[in-house]
C-alpha cells in the first residue's frame, strides 16, 4: 500500500485560516459509505441524520497552550518548544525548534525566567525530554505563558483561545484539538439529546501523531507515536447499550474512533479502562465499533485520511474530496465537516 495512493490535489486558499463566528455554520458533505453517494448540508443538520437510540461518542480532551517560546540561558538564542506528553510531574517530552541547539544539560528561559526548562535527554526522533523548574502551579504559567498549538498549515494568530477548544472540553493534555467536535455548539448538543441520542464522553490525549506525516512510501511501514486514552464504566456501559440494543455508534472525530477500536474487544465491547494506544487504522482494517464518523477533511496523504479511506473505502472518500474541492469546502483544523454513514439504514 503506497502512501500515493491517499493524494489529493487542494489549492492552497481552501485550507480555512480562521474558525467560523457560528461553529455549527460549518457546511456537511454527507457520504454513503457503500455507494459513495453525497450530499450538501450545513453541520446543524447533524440532528436530521441522528435516530434515538444512537450513541454519540465525543472525546473531552482538552488542549493546552502547549506552544512555548524561550531564550537559551546562555546565548539568549530564541528557542521555540511544543509540549508533547507529560512524562513525570515535571519532566515533559517535547518537540523543539530548533533543535540542533538544545543538547542535554541546555537550559532554556521562559517568561524572563518565570518558568526555565532544561534538557534531560534526547529520545526518539530528537525529541528532547526537558525537566522545568518553576514557583507556583504550572498549569497557571503555561496559560499565561504558552500558546495554543496551531498546526503548521494555519498561518493567522487565534483571537480567541477558545475556539481551538470543543464545547466539552475536560481534561487537560493535548498538543492539538480533536477537530470534528468543534463544530458543535451547547444548544446543538442539548438538542442531540433532546431527541432521544446518548452522548458518551471518552478521553484521547493528541499527541505528535498528529503532526508528523507519513514518510515511509510503504504505508505498512509507519509507525504511530503512543498517545493515552480512558474510557469510563459508566461511559462504556452506554455505548455497549447501544450495541446490544442495535442502535448505531457514531464516533465524533478520527480520536474517538482510534478509542474505541483500540479499547474494545473481539466483539466491539467496552469496559472501564485506560491505557496508551499505538493503532494504526489503513484499507483492510476491520471495524468492531463505530457504525458512523463525524470528521474533517485532512491532510493528503495522512494517517487520518488512511483511517476514513478505511472505513468508506479509498475510492469514496478520494472522490468525495475531490468534489469538496470543487464545491469550495473548507479544509483541515477549521475547515468544515464530513458524515460518513449509510444513508440507507
Amino acid at each position: 500500500m503506497n502512501v500515493k495512493d491517499f493524494y489529493y490535489e487542494l489549492p492552497q486558499e481552501l485550507i480555512a485560516q480562521d474558525p467560523l463566528a457560528d461553529r455549527a455554520g460549518s457546511r456537511l458533505m454527507v457520504l454513503d459509505r457503500k455507494t459513495g453517494a453525497v450530499s450538501h448540508r450545513h453541520f446543524r443538520d447533524i440532528t436530521e441524520y441522528l435516530r434515538p437510540g444512537d450513541c454519540l461518542v465525543i472525546n473531552n480532551t482538552r488542549v493546552i497552550p502547549a506552544r512555548l517560546f524561550g531564550v537559551k540561558e546562555d546565548t539568549a538564542a530564541k528557542i521555540e518548544i511544543l509540549l508533547l506528553k507529560r512524562k513525570e510531574k515535571d519532566l515533559w517530552e517535547t518537540l523543539v525548534k530548533p533543535g540542533r541547539k538544545c543538547k542535554i544539560g541546555t537550559r532554556i528561559l521562559f517568561g524572563d525566567g518565570l518558568l526555565v526548562g532544561e534538557v534531560a535527554d534526547i529520545v526518539e526522533d530528537g525529541n528532547r525530554l526537558i525537566r522545568f523548574s518553576y514557583e507556583g502551579v504550572f498549569e497557571e504559567i503555561l496559560d499565561r505563558l504558552g500558546q495554543m498549538p496551531l498546526p503548521p498549515y494555519i498561518t493567522h494568530r487565534l483571537a480567541d483561545k477558545n475556539r481551538y477548544q470543543t464545547v466539552y472540553a475536560k481534561y487537560d493534555g493535548s498538543a492539538a484539538a480533536p477537530t470534528a467536535g468543534l463544530h458543535f455548539t451547547p444548544e446543538l448538543l442539548d438538542a442531540v439529546r433532546a431527541m432521544g441520542v446518548e452522548i458518551a464522553e471518552v478521553t484521547l490525549h493528541v499527541g505528535l501523531g498528529t503532526f508528523r506525516p507519513v514518510k515511509e512510501q510503504d504505508v505498512l511501514q509507519h509507525h504511530m507515536h503512543s498517545e493515552f486514552y480512558q474510557i469510563e464504566p459508566a461511559e462504556a456501559e452506554k455505548i455497549n447499550r447501544a450495541k446490544r440494543e442495535g442502535h448505531r455508534v457514531i464516533a465524533v472525530g478520527t480520536t474517538s474512533t482510534r478509542t474505541l477500536e483500540a479499547a474494545s474487544d473481539g466483539q466491539g465491547m467496552l469496559t472501564g479502562t485506560s491505557g496508551w494506544t499505538e493503532i494504526f487504522i489503513y484499507p483492510g482494517y476491520r471495524f468492531r465499533v463505530i457504525d458512523a464518523l463525524i470528521t474533517n477533511f485532512h491532510l493528503p496523504e495522512s494517517t487520518l485520511v488512511m483511517l476514513v479511506s478505511a472505513f468508506a473505502g479509498r475510492e469514496h472518500v478520494l472522490a468525495a474530496y475531490e468534489e469538496a474541492v470543487r464545491e469550495r469546502y473548507r479544509f483541515f483544523s477549521f475547515g468544515d465537516a464530513m458524515l460518513i454513514t449509510d444513508t440507507a439504514e
